[in-house]
């Protein structure tokens, strides 16, 4: 039992609610009644007690204001078959899991359910009577001290840790805002039960309905609804559809020609006035999303006015709707609904436990024995039903229930005969024992089983005799279970369904799921339901060829504001009007448009240009520097003599390899620079044919990258004689230890890493791109790479001029060493070379004009890449192949 506060605080709820509860507390032993507005109940005893709240009638009674006053109440009325069903799933799962050997172990799992009978005071007031305890448990008593008002001895009360329930949104947020306890919903649809803030203790196993609408959006864009009307409901259900359904289709083409909304205290007036707006209406697809018996009245109010024609989008609270598709109103207004379902299961074993029911057998079932004697017009020889109090019944005699309803309670006049105890529901056919598509039932089922797998969580302790610190959940006995350590286990459930399937909560929703179904004509003129596909999260997996459209066909049905636009012309949307509603503009020369309904038109390749329908476009004379136009053939000739006398050096260097010549001077970095040559003659090949996308990119970083790597193995191999005649002097000997091999190869990666950087950088930021210069209309252009940075090219060219002015003022410091053959020297020449060139390179490469832009870097880069190899290699080769008594260390030192 709760603590006095918090049962006033939950009697100050009750009040604003309209309820009057008389609850009190004689210290923890005793208390009072709970008013309810129906007595039957389903209740097994186990170690763990579970709630259930379920609606099972659909007829709520006519009350007095005085809760207190028990002779008031009036029974609800109406038992309803589909939602008996679901208190059976979740009977059959609860005696599922105490057979388990894997799941509770060793613990009995109970139940205890109540009907609401659909109204959310009293789905508070029987969730109330839950956590406080079995109100049938209860046994009178006098006090001096109450005033005349009983006290009510508590024997043997079952709180309950958790409930199944409520049946809908606005019960669910009742619930959570109120009880302690958890609440697993199977049916509470509602966006705002996701905030975790505002309901931290509520779960449910039915998606959100914000997943719906999103896969109607998406079945809308994927079918080219470009203009569908709407008629929701008029509260939360609804509007919060329509407006997730606008912000996903937002973007997509897709506009709402009207939006009617339905209120079930006036819903024959509002379908009438959302019929007419429909028949007026040239959108022919036609969203709903309300409950089945507003459909219904929506329906028959077209079949008046004789709208037929129109295909409709089903939301899940009446897409799979028994008494819609047995209509005949809807074979005549909705054939070919397409909608979204919530998803179905198979429940193994539950067939033949729905089939093998008896009121012999389950005798504390008061549900099933009203069901029974409703279903086979006998009485089960059971307690009177809809009678407050249980009195006295003889086996053998009739049951006489009254029709007629005094004032001090409530009778009802007829006579049943005993059943005869042959009934069965083996061939009964009906909302109850049809088990073809599990829906809401299956998340009854979940919700019992996440249930479980969170009280198993909780009550199995890894460790018990370690301390709490150690385990990441604490753990309690089936005695005493706290709302908040079970909230944590549920938080982070995870297991496996009999049905193979994972589950998990993700904050208080499960992954979306759903049924596509369709409804679709059968031979006798009935309408059936056919599953199409599902949708599992954000994916739709759909059999679009089994569809039958409200057309009667496969033929996808239009709708659309304007007609479509001709290939050649795009849309133009009109002033003050829904985006769907456009004109048709021919598209502008040298733009085209191949498809209908083009939102733009599409400007023609740079070779390329329109003709004139603008349906296509036509080649253009494209000037660019190519490998079949002299200038091309003549730098594609030098580049490649370039490359062969590169490697004709290689060889020579290869097979001299073990000479002083070659030797000197670290033969590594020599065979590097040789490569690095021939990557600079190579490179230039890229910026010749046609230029595209990646040949613009790859021609920069090709040419930057290989000059620093050429450049910096001279300002090595400098820095190396420059180390080795330092080192010679008394005292620096460790001098040349800091550029041996290895710090020479890795002083090169380094300063070659730099510009790799660089090109990187100014490539995924902002790299060159082909791009034309269109001259005038019709005539010939050229195409070339467009810096789109000039700041990355300008880095590229500064870091290579950076390297080539070290390299030639260390060469220029090295250049009088007393070697006879000096290879400073060369250096200092062949960067000269450089330098000059590069300088020269800036002023054309900016004057001049289209291909030649190319042609002057291409010829930058060769001039370059022949003074390097000419002046480094071309005396060391001389001396190597025609004065080889020259190639001898003694010469090489003689100063």
């Amino acid at each position: 039992m709760t603590k006095a506060p918090s049962l006033l605080l939950v009697g100050l709820v009750g009040r604003q609610l309209g309820l009057r509860v008389g609850l009190q507390c004689v210290e923890t032993v005793s208390c009072s009644r709970w008013g309810t507005p129906d007595s039957q109940s389903l209740l097994k005893d186990g170690d763990v007690v579970i709630g259930g709240l379920f609606t099972l009638h659909y007829e709520p009674p006519a009350i007095d204001n005085d809760f207190t006053q028990l002779p008031h109440y009036k029974p609800c009325t109406g038992l309803e078959n589909v939602p008996l069903q679901y208190i059976h799933a979740m009977v059959f799962a609860v005696e599922e899991i105490n057979h388990s050997t894997m799941l509770l172990p060793g613990v009995k799992l109970g139940y205890h359910i109540l009907d609401s009978c659909g109204r959310p005071p009293w789905a508070l007031q029987t969730a109330l009577s839950l956590v406080g305890g079995d109100n049938a448990m209860c046994s009178s008593t006098d006090s001096p001290d109450s005033a005349g008002e009983g006290i009510i001895e508590r024997k043997g009360a079952h709180r309950v840790p958790v409930i199944i329930g409520g049946a809908s949104s606005v019960t669910g947020q009742i619930l959570s805002r109120t009880l302690g306890p958890l609440s697993i919903s199977y049916l509470s649809s509602c966006p705002c039960l996701s905030n975790r803030r505002q309901f931290p203790n509520f779960f449910r196993t039915i998606p959100s309905d914000i997943y719906q609408a999103r896969a109607i959006a998406q079945l809308s864009i994927r079918f080219n609804w470009t203009w569908i009307g709407a008629v929701v409901a008029k509260n939360d259900y609804g509007l919060v559809a329509i407006k997730v359904f606008q912000e996903e289709t937002q973007g997509a083409g897709v506009c709402l020609a009207f939006v009617e909304t339905l209120q079930r205290e006036n819903i024959v007036s509002d379908a009438r006035r959302a019929a007419l707006t429909i028949q007026a209406s040239t959108a022919k697809v036609i969203l709903i999303f309300t409950w089945y018996t507003d459909v219904r009245e929506l329906f028959l109010q077209l079949a008046k006015i004789n709208v037929t024609d129109r295909q409709y989008l089903a939301s899940e609270a009446w897409s799979t709707s028994g008494d819609l598709l047995q209509n005949v109103v809807s074979t005549k207004v909705a054939k070919g609904v397409f909608g979204v379902a919530i998803r179905s299961s198979i429940i193994p074993g539950f067939e033949n436990y729905l089939k093998w029911l008896h009121p012999i057998h389950r005798p504390e079932d008061e549900f099933l024995r009203e069901f029974w004697e409703a279903e086979f017009g006998c009485s089960s020889g059971a307690s009177p039903l809809f009678t407050h109090s249980s009195p006295s019944f003889k086996s053998g005699t009739p049951l006489n229930i009254s029709t007629s309803s005094p004032a001090n309670g409530f009778t009802q006049k007829g006579s049943l005969p005993l059943c005869s105890g042959t009934e069965s529901l083996e061939r009964v056919k009906n909302h109850f024992t049809d088990i073809s598509q599990l829906r809401v039932t299956y998340n009854v089922y979940l919700a019992v089983y996440a249930a479980a797998h969170a009280l198993h969580s909780l009550l199995s302790c890894p460790d018990r005799e370690s301390s709490p610190g150690n385990n990441s959940f604490s753990c309690s006995s089936p005695k005493d279970i706290k709302p908040i350590e079970l909230l944590q286990h549920l938080n982070k459930l995870n297991f496996t369904t009999p049905q193979g399937e994972l589950f998990y909560f993700q904050g208080a929703d499960i992954p979306a799921k759903y049924d596509l179904v369709n409804w679709q004509n059968t031979p006798d003129g009935s309408l059936k339901l056919v599953l199409i596909g599902r949708v599992d999260g954000f994916d739709l997996h759909l059999n679009e060829s089994a569809i039958q459209w409200s057309t009667g066909y496969n033929q996808v049905p239009t709708s659309v504001c304007s007609e479509s636009c001709p290939p050649g012309s795009r849309k133009a949307n009109r002033k003050g009007e829904p985006l769907c509603c456009f004109d048709c503009i021919q598209c502008a020369e040298g733009e085209i448009s191949n498809t209908i309904d083009s939102l733009h038109c599409e400007l023609c390749p740079h070779e390329f240009w329109s003709n004139a329908e603008r349906t296509a476009c036509i080649p253009r004379q494209l000037d660019f520097l190519s490998f079949n136009e002299t200038l091309g053939i003549t730098l594609t000739t030098a580049a490649v003599s370039g490359a062969a006398v590169t490697t004709a050096v290689f060889v020579v260097f290869l097979y001299y390899r073990q000479t002083p010549m070659v030797r000197a001077n670290n033969s590594e970095l020599s065979f590097l620079l040789l490569l690095s040559l021939k990557l600079c003659f190579l490179c230039s090949l890229v910026f010749i044919g046609r230029p595209s996308v990646w040949s613009c990119r790859f021609q920069q970083a090709a040419f930057g990258i290989s000059f620093v790597l050429c450049v910096s193995c001279l300002q090595i191999k400098t820095i190396v004689v420059l180390a080795a005649f330092r080192s010679a002097r008394p005292g620096a000997g460790a001098l040349i230890r800091w550029f041996g091999p290895g710090q020479q190869r890795g002083s090169v990666c380094f300063l070659t890493c730099v510009q790799i950087i660089i090109c990187a950088t100014w490539l995924s930021l902002s790299p060159p791109v082909p791009q034309r210069d269109l001259g005038f209309q019709g005539s010939t252009v050229t195409l070339e790479c467009a810096m789109a940075s000039v700041v990355g090219f300008s880095l590229v060219l500064g870091y290579i001029g950076l390297l080539a002015c070290t390299s030639l003022f260390l060469a220029f410091l090295a250049r009088k060493l007393p070697d006879n053959f000096n290879e400073a020297k060369l250096i200092t020449f062949s960067m000269l070379i450089f330098c000059a060139v590069w300088i020269a390179f800036v002023p054309a490469y900016v004057s001049s004009p289209g291909k030649y832009v190319v042609a002057v870097e291409i010829f930058a880069i060769l001039a370059s890449s022949y003074g390097l190899l000419l002046c480094i290699f071309a005396p060391k080769c001389f001396i190597i192949l025609f004065r080889p008594e020259k190639n001898t260390k003694k010469h090489l030192m003689a100063r």
